[in-house]
């Protein structure tokens, strides 16, 4: 049996996962798209937690959000120009 205030919370975290995961695929800006992408990541693991899965979502803020998105700000930062203004 759920609670309402669990309940409540799953719904807040789905709608905001929901948010970032549209937020990764409609950013202009892949440095926008990666910061997405660790809100969308750090979203599923509050589930985890919802689902008394406790080592699952550690495992997910450890791995996924700080390991493979730190990997990919890095790989952004290095790799992105800055555009030329013409005068």
């Amino acid at each position: 049996m759920t609670s309402a205030l669990e309940l409540a919370v799953f719904f807040v975290f789905a709608i905001a996962t929901v948010g970032f995961s549209l937020g990764v695929v409609l950013a202009k800006r892949a440095w926008h798209s990666a910061l997405s992408l660790g809100g969308a990541l750090f979203g599923i693991a509050v589930n985890y937690v919802l689902l008394n899965a406790d080592f699952v979502a550690a495992m997910q803020v450890l791995v996924y959000v700080g390991g493979v998105l730190v990997l990919l700000a890095f790989a952004v930062m290095l790799t992105e120009r800055e555009r030329e203004v013409a005068t």
